[in-house]
């Protein structure tokens, strides 16, 4: 089996934002297609899985962008998966444009979980065994979140359409959260360069999350998603995006 997997896609107006420039969620959706069309070609498709009572979700990443592509271009995907660790597969993913140009990399942390508990799996207690290989162009490792307050609040609640198969909400419609927050007039100036986002738990169907966050003066947005119940307030995800200028 091949190790690096590719496939193309075309940018439209479903995937780019007010500006015509790629949604850092819609990249996120392109990686997790990738991914599962070559999970699949190694381990089994999501139905093979759910035979098992298995299946995959993403605990962090990290993005990388040199340049968003824009509405119309057709983009380049490669994605390979790297050394399973203790706990984790890492994936990583390349994006091209047409001429070749390297337009961002990203590396995800891949886990399996149990349908039925919810819980972790851990690599060679699923039955699926993965090769990888780390080919030291990888972007780095996403780290874990320090825990913060912040000054700003919001609070969501999830919808129908940001469900997936596995009936929790799509770990790419988190970013999508986080554009929500910001003003059209910033995102007509700026875009993300980088970004860290660590899933810790699962918001379910009509879960509320409050949200807290704040900007400082170097463009850096850092954000802490929790919900409280009868066992007090749970940490649901974080994230970290670094936000430069940016000249349409």
């Amino acid at each position: 089996m091949e190790m690096i997997y590719e496939k193309e896609y075309q940018l439209t107006d479903m995937q780019t934002d007010a500006f015509g420039r790629v949604k850092p969620s819609a990249l996120l959706s392109f990686a997790q297609d990738i991914a599962g069309a070559h999970a699949a070609k190694l381990s089994g498709n999501w139905e093979q899985l759910q035979e098992k009572h298995l299946f995959w979700a993403v605990t962090r990443h990290f993005l990388e962008v040199f340049r968003l592509p824009r509405v119309g271009e057709t983009i380049l995907l490669k994605t390979w998966p790297m050394v399973t660790t203790r706990v984790a597969y890492p994936r990583a993913v390349e994006g091209y444009s047409a001429d070749g140009t390297r337009l961002f990399r990203m590396v995800s942390l891949w886990v399996l979980m149990d349908t039925q508990k919810r819980s972790l799996v851990l690599p060679g207690k699923g039955g699926l065994h993965i090769d990888g290989c780390n080919r030291g162009c990888e972007a780095p490792i996403p780290s874990s979140l320090t825990p913060g307050q912040y000054e700003n609040a919001a609070t969501r609640s999830v919808q129908y359409s940001e469900l997936d198969r596995n009936r929790h909400m799509n770990n790419t419609r988190y970013l999508d959260w986080v554009d929500d927050l910001l003003p059209l007039t910033f995102h007509k100036t700026h875009r993300v360069q980088s970004c860290t986002v660590c899933y810790l738990q699962e918001l379910l169907p009509e879960s509320r999350c409050d949200l807290s966050w704040q900007m400082d003066d170097g463009g850096l947005l850092r954000l802490e998603g929790t919900r409280s119940d009868s066992t007090g307030e749970k940490r649901i995800f974080a994230a970290q995006i670094q936000f430069t200028e940016d000249v349409l």
